[in-house]
C-alpha cells in the first residue's frame, strides 16, 4: 500500500492533468452575477442541453421502480408530450411547476419535462403536511402542481384558495381519487405514442432558476433555495472530474482502466433517498443520465429490499446517507445476496464514522467506499472522496472540488490559518442564486460571493477537508465545546451500536452535559456503564455521555434519511 504522501502526490499529478489547457476540465476565469470566479471552459450550457444528449442512449434500460421499468426511448417520447401540455397550460421559462410525490418514474420524467420549457421545478418534500404543503406553494407560486394520491389528499384542503390565489392547476399521478376542479390526471394529458417529435423551442440561461429545492429543515423553518443550470452543470462535471480521479491514479499504477470499464455492467445507481434533495436528484439522477445509466428507485427505504434490488438489477453505485450503508452491511441478507456489482458504496448528508469506512473497503471486493461533502446551496458535491485516498484520510470528507474555492473563518468573518477549525465558507459557480423570496437571508448567507456554510471544519495541508460538526450542533459543556460527530464516532466503533446520536442535555452548573441516544444491533447488548467506559478509552473525560438512551425503535428521520435532533430531543428532553 503506497503511503500518504504517495497517494497525495499522485492525486495531485492527476488532477493538474485533468485542468491542463486542452484537457477535458480546463477552466477559465468569468464573471457570474457580479462576482468572478472559475468554471469550466466546455461545460454545456443548461440541464436540457445533458437530458437532450440521453436520447442517444435509445434502448438502453433508464428508470426502474419496483417491477416497472423504462428506457430511455420511452422516457423520452413521456418527457416530450409531458413538456408539451405544460405549454399548452401556458409554462414556459420564468414559471414554475411542482412535483409532490414519492421516488415513483413519474418524478423523474415530470422533472425533465418542466426543466426542458425552461421552467423551474419545484420539489415538494413527501412528508410535508397540509400547512406546510400550503407554505411552499404559496412561496413558490407554481402554475402546476404534479401529485401522486398521497399528496392530493393533503392538497385538497387547501386547493381552491390557491387556485383562485395562485391560479394553481393539478395533476395527478397513480390515483384513482376524485379531482379538484381543472385537475387532470396523468394518463389524459400524457400520451408517449403520439409524443411530439421535438422539445419546445425555448431559450434557457445558464443562471435561469432550475429548481427551487427547500432546505431540509433539521434546524428550522425551511427556505426555498434557487438552484442554477450553471450550479447543476458544474456539479456534474464535478462529480465526473472527481470519478476520473482515481481512474487517473489507477491507470498511472498500470491498471487497464478502460479495458475494465468496457468489461464491466451498465452503470447502475440506487436512489434510496428523496428526490426532491440534491443528493439524489442532483447527485445521483444527473450523472446516471449523462452516462446512460440505470436508476432504480425504491418506493421507501428497506435494506433487506434494496439488497435484493441490488442483486436483480445489478447495482454498481449505492449513495445514500450513512445510515443506510451500515443498515446493508448489518443485515443478514448481506451474506446470501450477490452484491457483487457494487464498485462504489457510501454517500453524504452527514459524516460517514471512520470505522464505516473501514467495514465498506472490507466488505466490498470489487468496490470502494465513497463520499461526498455538500449542501442543498451548492447543488451537491463540494468537496469529494473516495478509494484509496478515503481509507487512508477517512476522516475527511476530500478535497474542494475544481471550480470552487473555501476558507474556515472565525465568527468574526476573519480567515483563519491552515490547519485551524472554524466556519468553512465557500465560493464558486456551484453556489445558489439565493433564497426565493428572501433577501435577508441571502444576504446573511452570501456575502461577495462567499456562502457560509454553517459547518465546523479544518483544512489540512494536504488540502482535504475535515467536517468536525454542525455549528449548530455543536455542545458547550462548561467552556469546552464538543464536536458531536466525535462522539458519535466513537460510539459506533463499540460492536453492539446500530445507530447514535448525541445531543446536549441541559445542566445548571456547566450548561450543557453530553447525552447520547443508541440503538443497538439485533441480539447485541450494552450498558450505559459499558459504552461510557468504552468512550472513555478514546475521548477525553469531559466529553463522555453522562446521560444514554437505550431505544428500540430507530433513531428519528426526515425525509432524506438524516437524523433530526431536534425531534430526538422533544422526545427525550421535553416528554
Amino acid at each position: 500500500m503506497p503511503s500518504v504522501t504517495d497517494l497525495v502526490a499522485l492525486y495531485q499529478s492527476q488532477w493538474d492533468s485533468l485542468i491542463a489547457p486542452g484537457a477535458k476540465y480546463e477552466m477559465v476565469e468569468t464573471e457570474v452575477r457580479g462576482v468572478s470566479m472559475r468554471v469550466f471552459k466546455d461545460a454545456p450550457g443548461n440541464m436540457r442541453d445533458i437530458w437532450a444528449f440521453s436520447a442517444g442512449y435509445g434502448d438502453a434500460r433508464y428508470l426502474v421502480f419496483e417491477d416497472e421499468s423504462l428506457t430511455y426511448a420511452e422516457a423520452h417520447a413521456t418527457v416530450r408530450s409531458l413538456a408539451a401540455h405544460l405549454v399548452s397550460l401556458g409554462v414556459g421559462p420564468g414559471d414554475r411547476v411542482a412535483v409532490a410525490m414519492r421516488n415513483y418514474a413519474e418524478w423523474v420524467l415530470s422533472y425533465w419535462a418542466i426543466i426542458s420549457t425552461g421552467a423551474a421545478c419545484v420539489g415538494m418534500n413527501a412528508w410535508w403536511t397540509t400547512p406546510e404543503m400550503e407554505y411552499a406553494l404559496t412561496d413558490s407560486s407554481p402554475k402546476v402542481l404534479i401529485c401522486d394520491g398521497e399528496r392530493l389528499e393533503r392538497v385538497l384542503p387547501i386547493h381552491d384558495a390557491l387556485a383562485e390565489s395562485i391560479g394553481l392547476r393539478v395533476i395527478t399521478v397513480r390515483t384513482d381519487a376524485d379531482l379538484p376542479a381543472a385537475g387532470e390526471r396523468w394518463a389524459d394529458v400524457v400520451d408517449a405514442a403520439n409524443a411530439p417529435d421535438a422539445l419546445p423551442a425555448v431559450a434557457i440561461d445558464p443562471d435561469d432558476d432550475m429548481c427551487i429545492f427547500y432546505t431540509s429543515g433539521t434546524t428550522g423553518f425551511p427556505k426555498g433555495a434557487q438552484l442554477t443550470h450553471r450550479g447543476a452543470v458544474h456539479n456534474l462535471m464535478h462529480i465526473g472530474f472527481m470519478q476520473d480521479l482515481p481512474k487517473g491514479m489507477a491507470a498511472a499504477s498500470g491498471i487497464d482502466v478502460e479495458a475494465m470499464a468496457a468489461a464491466g455492467p451498465q452503470p447502475c445507481i440506487m436512489a434510496p433517498t428523496p428526490l426532491f434533495h440534491v443528493t439524489a436528484n442532483n447527485c445521483l439522477l444527473h450523472p446516471a443520465t449523462a452516462v446512460g445509466g440505470a436508476v432504480v428507485l425504491t418506493h421507501k427505504w428497506d435494506p433487506a429490499r434494496a439488497l435484493e434490488l441490488i442483486e436483480r438489477e445489478k447495482v454498481t453505485s449505492l449513495s445514500g446517507v450513512p445510515t443506510m450503508s451500515r443498515e446493508l452491511l448489518n443485515h443478514p441478507d448481506w451474506d446470501t445476496r450477490d452484491t457483487s456489482t457494487l464498485q462504489a458504496l457510501g454517500g453524504g448528508g452527514a459524516a460517514i464514522q471512520p470505522d464505516l469506512v473501514q467495514k465498506i473497503d472490507d466488505k466490498l471486493p470489487n468496490g470502494v467506499p465513497s463520499t461526498g461533502y455538500g449542501l442543498t446551496e451548492t447543488h451537491g458535491i463540494l468537496t469529494a472522496n473516495n478509494a484509496a485516498l478515503y481509507v487512508a484520510k477517512p476522516a475527511s470528507c476530500g478535497t474542494i472540488v475544481p471550480t470552487s474555492d473555501a476558507v474556515v473563518r472565525d465568527e468574526l468573518g476573519n480567515d483563519l490559518p491552515q490547519g485551524e477549525t472554524g466556519i468553512l465558507w465557500a465560493k464558486g459557480p456551484v453556489i445558489i442564486k439565493g433564497y426565493l423570496n428572501k433577501p435577508e437571508a441571502t444576504a446573511e448567507a452570501i456575502q461577495d460571493g462567499w456562502f457560509n456554510t454553517g459547518d465546523i471544519a479544518y483544512i489540512d495541508d494536504d488540502g482535504f477537508v475535515f467536517i468536525v460538526d454542525r455549528a449548530k450542533d455543536m455542545l458547550l459543556r462548561g467552556g469546552e465545546n464538543i464536536y458531536c460527530s466525535e462522539v458519535e464516532s466513537a460510539i459506533y466503533e463499540h460492536p453492539a451500536v446500530a445507530e447514535a446520536a448525541v445531543i446536549g442535555v441541559p445542566d445548571e452548573r456547566l450548561g450543557e452535559e453530553v447525552g447520547a441516544a443508541i440503538v443497538l444491533l439485533p441480539g447485541k447488548t450494552a450498558t450505559v456503564e459499558e459504552i461510557q467506559s468504552f468512550v472513555g478509552e478514546r475521548l477525553a473525560k469531559f466529553k463522555i455521555p453522562t446521560t444514554i438512551w437505550f431505544l428500540d425503535d430507530q433513531l428519528p428521520r426526515n425525509a432524506n434519511g438524516k437524523f433530526v435532533k431536534r425531534t430526538l430531543k422533544e422526545q427525550l428532553l421535553e416528554s
